[in-house]
């Protein structure tokens, strides 16, 4: 390989040419384009900037069955995004690019990245001056044999196909009749684009006769037929048949075979010429140099006679600044003389020193750096110089300072974090046993935080923390502890002397916090849930302590929050009692320990059934029959809800099967359905797998929701309820005006049904304010054409009040029970309804 050639440049063999054509130039325009300049690529420009390319390659995907193949807009069958390459970088570097990402043309750009020309693979091949190379080297098999030749009545459609699904650049058409070869390249397949034909047979457009080549020929004698008829392929073939086909990349190949070669002997070559060169010495300097490791070389009399690069960086310090120096200029001054007599002292008998010493930068700023000092005896010289090596361990100093205040106190608040706690609180009950004094512990928990994070994001939440933790301390004496254990949890440790005066902390806390606090231009409450235990009486040790404190803290939560309360015994049988009924909850869902019951609905008009509401039961072997209101919530907290729905759903199923199988015609059976279920998205796509597993019409089915289901996301609410309705599914609206109502949602959701909650018609007909909300319910209802269901009606008089204002439907104990599988049935046929309203 000539020498100049290894060091080509791209811009040596580029062409300084872009043609470039709009994204939405019609794709017949394009190959015109291409013809009349007569080059393989294009590239496709948007608002001035290349954003793609489309090549004769890319003719292999097109399906030329589409009639409308010739106006596709050229953006639809570009490749993106665009490999481009320096004019500065070596033809080398090119080729690289090519063999690694398979592409045949890169764009060329400037030294300010703009579009200067473009370089292809053969640009490459005619600048690489390997003619004789390649004289030396036979074809052999270096060609492509398993070519693929189709029979010259063969579609072309069908060929093109083939093409594809081989990933062939070129096939053979054989015409039995004349006994002859033709050749179609992807270059030929541009022509369907102008004259597209889909009857057209591979022989009409077959290149021929073809260029062949014999296989006993040089690569040379390969390439130059190839130059001078400016083709990539040529056939070859001895003197019985054709063998295969040899492509402008099987030379390239080749070449860059020779040119890795080449290139291999020339580094050898300069290898050895290092080696007698001054190698200790060029290799001791590059290596200095590019040591991230300050280093400075001086004199036996100290002078410093060198320093490399990572010196001026750590110290600011240029060479000039400080050669021909003595290395006092870098003293900060907070060394002794007796430090560097100790020093000096090693150096000379030890021949070494290593140690941390405080020195200062140009800039003034003083550093610690973990230094080795070295005495170095020049050879066959009395001369001696000291190296020494440093580097600036500020950043790690200062990182261990922080892993001992992140190993005992709080990032964000600063204060005490749960080790410290621990460990003061054990020494706060060492000195309380020994002086007979008392101790309270006390847990508090903010609410609702996570609706402050979640609204107005995390960082405003940090910021509500710190604020939250610096109001609680102002609260606290001198000697009391307040840390913090993660989350939105703090802890109190304090001495007192009786009960009264953890009330007075905690009432005071209580109303600090009751001020509204200014957080990103809102006022934000920040209301806690306080729960303290008191040391003897509430326990001996930490452990105990905390858990009892953290029951009342509970304890405090379940009563309505913002409040405070005092451990006691009873507070820990029902968290034992909760802690039980959780490692029960996961068992009884997989060993199906819950049961439906059903609760019919009577129509107020014909006193027939309307309908039936599923309630779900959990009997426990151990704990007994558990409320709803008990494990409902538990199966929120254990992320176990909508595994409980689908139990629900696919057992509401199973019954409404049963119905059928029975003739049993009682209306919609209603389900409930939680609000987690259906903001995951996936109610109406279980509803769908169940109806379809049962082969149930949706019209049997009922979905009620409460209205905080519609709280996190009121477009995601919408979309479920419309797929539901679409099955015929109905809706019902359960508790109605006990939650966040807001009578836009009635207007917004496709609701059926409004279910007015227990605890107003509990007080009707007696109480007038209530029974007249009832009234209105009923009379709004009536108005939207929604039907409304009065629940726990138990008393005749509730029950004729609600006959005489309008109301559809009536649930509770005045009508009938929950009951079960067995007593529903029996129900059902005393009541002998052989039809019901829908």
């Amino acid at each position: 390989m000539p020498k100049s050639s290894r060091y080509q440049k791209v811009c040596d063999v580029f062409t300084d040419k872009v043609l470039s054509c709009s994204k939405y130039t019609q794709l017949i325009d394009v190959v015109k384009l291409m013809r009349a300049h007569n080059v393989s690529a294009i590239f496709v420009q948007e608002d001035q900037q290349i954003c793609g390319i489309w090549t004769e390659a890319d003719c292999i995907k097109l399906d030329f069955t589409d009639s409308n193949i010739k106006h596709l807009e050229i953006r639809s069958v570009m490749s993106s995004p665009v490999l481009s390459i320096s004019s500065s970088q070596l033809v080398s570097d090119a080729a690289l690019v090519f063999h690694q990402h398979n592409v045949r043309h890169l764009l060329v750009v400037d030294e300010n990245e703009l579009p200067c020309g473009v370089v292809s693979i053969t640009d490459i091949v005619r600048n690489q001056g390997l003619d004789h190379y390649l004289q030396f080297r036979p074809i052999k098999d270096q060609y492509h044999q398993d070519v693929l030749v189709v029979p010259s009545h063969c579609a072309l459609n069908e060929a093109v196909s083939m093409m594809r699904e081989r990933a062939e650049q070129v096939i053979l058409v054989y015409n039995q009749q004349l006994n002859e070869h033709g050749i179609i390249t992807q270059r030929d397949l541009l022509h369907l684009i102008i004259a597209p034909n889909n009857d057209i047979s591979c022989w009409q457009l077959a290149s021929r006769p073809l260029y062949q080549v014999h296989s006993k020929s040089s690569l040379f004698d390969a390439y130059r037929l190839m130059s001078e008829n400016n083709v990539r392929h040529l056939v070859v073939s001895d003197e019985q048949a054709i063998k295969g086909v040899l492509t402008l990349e099987h030379l390239i190949n080749e070449i860059e075979n020779a040119y890795c070669s080449e290139l291999e002997k020339v580094l050898e070559q300069r290898d050895i010429a290092l080696q007698h060169s001054q190698r200790n010495l060029y290799l001791a300097n590059k290596i200095i140099d590019a040591s991230l490791d300050g280093i400075m070389i001086t004199q036996q009399d100290g002078v410093i006679i060198q320093v490399n690069p990572a010196f001026t960086v750590l110290t600011g310090y240029k060479p000039k600044d400080v050669i021909g120096q003595h290395p006092r200029i870098l003293s900060s001054g907070k060394h002794s003389k007796n430090f560097y007599i100790k020093m000096w002292q090693s150096i000379v008998e030890k021949g070494v020193w290593q140690g941390e010493i405080c020195n200062r930068k140009k800039n003034g700023d003083v550093y610690v750096e973990w230094l080795t000092i070295i005495k170095i005896r020049e050879p066959n010289s009395d001369e001696i110089v000291y190296a020494a090596i440093f580097s600036d361990i500020t950043e790690r100093k200062n990182a261990e300072e922080k892993i001992v205040q992140l190993a005992y106190f709080d990032e964000l608040t600063g204060l005490p974090n749960r080790r410290l706690f621990n460990d003061r609180l054990s020494m706060a009950l060492a000195a309380a046993h020994r002086c007979n004094d008392m101790l309270a512990v006390m847990f508090i928990d903010l609410d609702r935080f996570k609706e402050i994070n979640d609204s107005l994001g995390h960082s405003a939440g940090d910021v509500l923390l710190k604020l939250v933790a610096k109001r609680i301390q102002s609260v606290l004496r001198e000697g009391d502890t307040l840390a913090r254990l993660g989350g939105d949890e703090f802890v109190v440790l304090c001495e007192i002397d009786d009960i009264a005066a953890v009330i007075s902390i905690a009432d005071k806390i209580l109303s600090y916090l009751n001020t509204p606090f200014q957080l990103e231009g809102f006022e934000v409450g920040a209301t806690a849930s306080i729960g303290a235990a008191v040391y003897p009486d509430d326990g001996l040790d930490s452990e105990t302590l905390l858990k009892h404190a953290d029951i009342a803290m509970y304890r405090s939560k379940a009563v309505g929050r913002n409040s405070f309360q005092l451990f006691k015994s009873s507070m820990n049988a029902r968290s034992l009692e909760r802690l039980a009924m959780m490692s029960r909850f996961q068992h009884a869902l997989e060993n199906d320990e819950f049961e439906l019951y059903f609760q019919p609905k009577q129509c107020l008009k014909t006193n027939k059934i309307k309908g039936v509401e599923a309630l779900l039961r959990w009997h426990d072997p151990a704990l007994g029959l558990i409320s709803p209101a008990q494990f409902i919530p538990l199966a929120e907290e254990l992320g176990l809800i909508v595994k409980l729905d689908l139990w629900v759903l696919n057992n509401a199923g199973i019954q409404l099967a049963l119905w059928q199988k029975l003739g049993i015609t009682a209306g919609r059976l209603a389900i409930n359905i939680s609000a987690c279920h259906l903001s995951q998205g996936k109610l109406s796509s279980s509803v769908e797998q169940m109806l379809q597993r049962y082969n149930l019409p949706g019209h049997c089915l009922e979905i009620e929701l409460t209205e905080s289901s519609f709280i996190s996301s009121l477009s995601q609410a919408k979309k479920e309820l419309q797929q539901l309705k679409k099955m015929g599914v109905q809706i019902a609206l359960d508790d109605f005006g006990t939650g966040y109502s807001a009578l836009s949602y009635l207007t917004k959701l496709p609701i059926d049904t409004l279910k007015i909650d227990a605890s107003f018609i509990a007080k009707v007909p007696d109480e007038y304010g209530n029974s007249e909300v009832v009234a209105a319910i009923v009379a709004m209802a009536n108005s939207l054409n929604l039907q409304v269901i009065a629940e726990g009606v138990e008393k005749l008089a509730q029950y004729s009040y609600l006959l005489a204002i309008g109301c559809d439907v009536i649930q509770g104990y005045y009508y009938c029970r929950p009951l079960t599988q067995r007593q529903w049935l029996e129900f059902y046929q005393v009541k002998n309804q052989p039809t019901v309203t829908s």
